[in-house]
């Protein structure tokens, strides 16, 4: 029986439905495909496809849907410019609309675009609040399906990150219980994923941290540190450590958590992120209280983290730096476990190989802490020649920026200089040996604000010990004072042991100790006056520049003498008062000083 004409139309009209919904599909499926390669993005901008998408969000095709968030998110994700086109094109509330309505793959699309909107700036995630998708992601982390969940949490997460007030929302929307509910789920995408949330919510402020905390969240990840996945224990580390660097309380909050020893093996990890992770982790735990540090010592830790600082490169090593310099800094006893646990050498290493200032700047500033507490802290970073290697790193940094780079500056390398000019100050009040001390005694190379420490050190040595003054004089410490006087003779005329002091001295118009008080109002003039003082005049003299010059002015003149009363003819007109051995007479200006006829 023939097909009635009513059932051939119907089947006709159909067709053309079929296949414009089959062109759409490819048509958004080619897209999508297309948007995933960064260099069509131009092309597909150029030609107009959010218009195009942007009714595809509603087709009454599911699988159209999917693609068309699919490509929006590809799009969004590729830059800020294009995120701001999806904002402009009013495309979020749709999506948030359909968030609540659509199917699990349709939900995991839309959180994608939202997500790639949110990522880029503060504006952007702010725009996506502002379409409501909050609410709607908060729902989708209690679906069933985890992939949802996921989509969700990773949304949430790059909301959170940009800064307080974002992250305040997301608390205020009543996320982070569900956060920490996904952590516990078998899915470790989707624990991940979480972890990274809460860590990003917690790094902001206290309040923030303390909400997160209060979730019930340290005991829950905590053991997750000894997790066998390595991108779990990443974000696990992160999270604790974003937790932990706000106050004492939240600190102690953490290691009452029982840390250790798993975050001590992580800095053992294989995964060089977990090994960072977990650095900075025990670096924020240090950072607060000697008890807290102290902990950290008996906990074995300092070992590990010296491990870890000599095993680690670059960027990496900057946690373990730190750490060291906080537990040295509280105590003299602190500062001696570093030193046990052999702290120093590859802080000195660190020093000198790496080529980061701010590297570099740490590294002087956890030397600093160790030295400053006692001689005997001194003498051990002295002993690894760190004294010499500071001043290098001074001298080179003050060639790099201009001299109007003190303390307060921002220029280049000004924290480096900074923190190195603190950290030889700090280890020089402490210095008490003077084969360590003389290197750095260069009146031409070492910075004056350094070398009036140098020179201080001596005065508070020399006065009190006899065989450090010899040795002083053997190594030519005591010339090199008499340079440095001479040097400030510039500035200040009138220093002990230049040669205007010298001729002054001559003429019988100034004392060395007259020419010491023309410095009592300033501290190097203190210093040379205090050394000069523990050596007879003489010794002063002979070492001061000029001296030479001195001498030979007193030969030419007692040779002009000579000579004009040679030519004048008064010795012959001399009386002879003694006879010489032969039985000659000799005059009396030829007879030795001190003896009559």
């Amino acid at each position: 029986m023939a097909a009635s004409p009513t059932a051939a139309n119907t089947r006709a009209v159909f067709a053309v439905f079929e296949k414009y919904q089959k062109e759409r599909l490819m048509f958004v499926q080619t897209v999508a495909d297309l948007a995933s390669r960064e260099s069509n993005i131009d092309a597909l901008q150029a030609a107009g496809v959010m218009s195009l998408l942007r009714p595809l969000l509603l087709d009454n095709v599911p699988a159209i849907q999917q693609a068309a968030a699919l490509a929006l998110g590809r799009l969004a994700n590729y830059n800020e410019e294009m995120a701001q086109a999806v904002v402009d094109s009013d495309i979020l509330p749709q999506l948030v609309y359909s968030l609540s309505e659509q199917n699990r793959f349709y939900k995991k699309a839309a959180a994608f675009v939202l997500r790639a909107v949110a990522k880029h700036s503060p504006e952007l995630a702010q725009s996506v609040i502002d379409s409501g998708a909050l609410t709607a992601l908060i729902s989708c982390l209690e679906e069933f399906d985890p992939g949802v969940k996921e989509s969700a949490a990773w949304a949430l997460g790059y909301i959170a990150r940009h800064n307080g007030d974002l992250s305040q929302a997301v608390v205020d929307a009543g996320a982070v219980p569900l956060l920490v509910l996904c952590v516990q789920e078998p899915e470790l995408s989707l624990r991940r994923i979480a972890a990274s949330a809460l860590s990003d919510i917690a790094k902001h402020s206290p309040e923030l941290a303390q909400a997160v905390v209060d979730a019930n969240t340290v005991p829950i990840i905590v053991p997750l540190l000894a997790n066998p996945d390595a991108k779990l224990r990443r974000q696990v580390c992160s999270a604790l450590a974003q937790i932990a660097k706000h106050t004492v309380d939240l600190a102690e909050t953490v290691v009452d958590g029982e840390i250790f020893p798993n975050a001590l093996n992580c800095l053992k990890d294989v995964d060089g992120y977990v090994k960072k992770n977990a650095a900075t982790l025990i670096c924020e735990i240090a950072k607060h209280t000697p008890e807290l540090a102290q902990l950290i010592v008996n906990s074995g830790g300092i070992a590990a983290v010296v491990d870890y600082v000599n095993e680690t490169r670059g960027n990496a090593r900057l946690p373990g730096i730190m750490t060291l310099g906080y537990v040295a800094a509280f105590s003299e006893t602190l500062a001696l476990a570093v030193i046990v646990a052999k702290g120093v050498p590859p802080l000195t290493q660190a020093l000198t190989v790496e080529n980061e200032e701010h590297i570099k700047a740490a590294c002087a500033w956890s030397l600093g802490q160790i030295g400053r507490h006692s001689p005997d802290h001194a003498k051990t970073l002295s002993d690894h020649a760190v004294l010499p290697k500071l001043l290098k790193i001074l001298t080179s940094s003050n060639a790099g920026s201009s001299p109007s780079n003190d303390e307060g500056s921002s220029g280049p390398g000004a924290d480096l200089k900074t923190k190195t000019k603190r950290a030889l100050k700090c280890i020089l009040e402490k210095t008490l040996s003077i084969d360590a001390l003389d290197p750095l005694l260069q009146p031409h190379s070492t910075p004056p604000n350094i070398l009036k420490y140098v020179v201080g050190q001596f005065a508070k040595i020399l006065p009190h010990d006899v065989a450090a003054r010899r040795a002083f004089v053997t190594s030519g410490g005591l010339q090199r004072v008499q340079e440095i006087a001479n040097i400030y003779a510039g500035t200040a005329p009138g220093v002990p042991g230049t040669l205007a002091q010298q001729q002054a001295l001559e003429r019988g118009s100034v004392t060395v100790q007259q020419g010491a008080n023309a410095l009592t109002g300033t501290k190097m003039g203190e210093y040379i006056r205090t050394i000069n003082e523990c050596y007879p005049e003489e010794i002063v003299r002979y070492y001061s520049p000029g001296y030479s010059t001195t001498l030979l002015e007193k030969i030419d003149e007692y040779s002009r003498q000579q000579d004009f009363a040679g030519g004048s003819g008064h010795i012959q007109q001399q009386p002879f008062s003694r006879l010489s051995s032969a039985g000659e007479q000799v005059p009396p200006q030829l007879q030795p000083q001190g003896i009559t006829a």
